[in-house]
C-alpha cells in the first residue's frame, strides 16, 4: 500500500482596510470578508494595549471570531528590536497560512497608505514567496478629514503632497513651497514647530487640524494656532 501525501493549499493574506474610524466607512468588500470564518489578526503596541483597528470592527457590530491573533508592533525607533517583532509577526501569520487558513490583517485607514500591512506582507513573502496577498482598499484618514471640514484636497490642476511630519521641518518647509495642498500625518511630535512655520508663512488660517478622524473621539480644530503648546493624539493630521 502506498502512503498518500495530502497537500494543504496555502491560505491568502488579506490586508483589510477599515477606514479611519467610522464603521460606516468600511467598504462592502471588507465587510464581506469580515463576515466569513477567516482568521483575524490585528496590530497592538504591547500585550496590554487595545487595537484601534479591531475597535473599528467591533463598533461596526462585528463579533471577534474564535480564531484571532493580536500581533505586537512596538512604538520604537530601535531597528533591531523592530525587526525581531516583524519577523515574529510574519512567522505567526505564515504558520496560519501554511495550515490552509485565510488570514485577515485589520488595518485602520487604507492598507496601501503608510500602513503596517505593507511591511508585514513583504516579510511574509520573503519567508514564502508562494503566499498569495490581496489588499482591500479603504478610506484614508486624510480623505475622511477633508470631507469632514469641507476642504477640497485638489481642484483642477492643483498639486498635492502627503507625508508624515516625521520627515522633519526642512522637508515640510520645502513641501509648502512646492505643492498647493500639503497633508501632514502624525503631527504630534513637531506640532509646535509646524504651527510656528505656518504662522511665519501666513498659512495658519488656511490650515485645519483633525484628530482621530471619523471616530467617536474625533476632534476638529479650525484655529490651529490655539494648539500651540497643547497635547494632541498620535492619530492626528494637518490639512494645509
Amino acid at each position: 500500500m502506498h502512503n498518500e501525501v495530502t497537500r494543504v493549499s496555502r491560505g491568502t493574506l488579506y490586508g483589510v482596510s477599515l477606514g479611519p474610524g467610522n464603521p460606516g466607512l468600511i467598504t462592502r468588500r471588507a465587510w464581506e470578508l469580515l463576515q466569513t470564518d477567516k482568521v483575524w489578526t490585528y496590530p497592538i503596541r504591547n500585550p496590554n494595549s487595545d487595537s484601534y483597528a479591531l475597535d473599528i470592527a467591533l463598533r461596526a457590530g462585528l463579533t471577534l471570531p474564535e480564531h484571532h491573533t493580536p500581533l505586537i508592533f512596538p512604538m520604537t525607533h530601535d531597528a533591531e528590536k523592530l525587526a525581531k517583532y516583524w519577523f515574529k509577526a510574519a512567522q505567526t501569520v505564515l504558520t496560519q497560512l501554511q495550515a490552509g487558513q485565510d488570514v485577515l490583517f485589520l488595518v485602520e485607514g487604507d492598507a496601501s497608505t503608510y500602513s503596517t500591512f505593507g511591511h508585514l506582507a513583504r516579510t511574509v513573502k520573503a519567508l514564502d514567496e508562494s503566499v498569495a496577498v490581496e489588499t482591500i482598499a479603504g478610506v484614508p484618514s486624510f480623505n475622511a478629514a477633508a470631507a469632514r471640514v469641507g476642504m477640497p484636497l485638489a481642484d483642477v490642476d492643483d498639486t498635492v503632497a502627503i507625508i508624515p511630519a516625521g520627515y522633519g521641518m526642512a522637508v515640510i518647509a520645502h513641501m509648502l513651497e512646492e505643492f498647493d495642498t500639503l497633508i501632514l500625518l502624525k503631527v504630534k511630535p513637531l506640532l509646535d514647530d509646524i504651527i510656528t512655520l505656518l504662522t511665519e508663512r501666513q498659512l495658519i488660517e488656511h490650515s485645519r487640524f483633525i484628530e482621530k478622524a471619523g471616530s467617536p473621539f474625533e476632534r476638529v480644530v479650525d484655529d490651529v494656532a490655539s494648539l500651540q503648546g497643547k497635547a494632541v493624539n498620535y492619530l492626528s493630521l494637518l490639512l494645509i
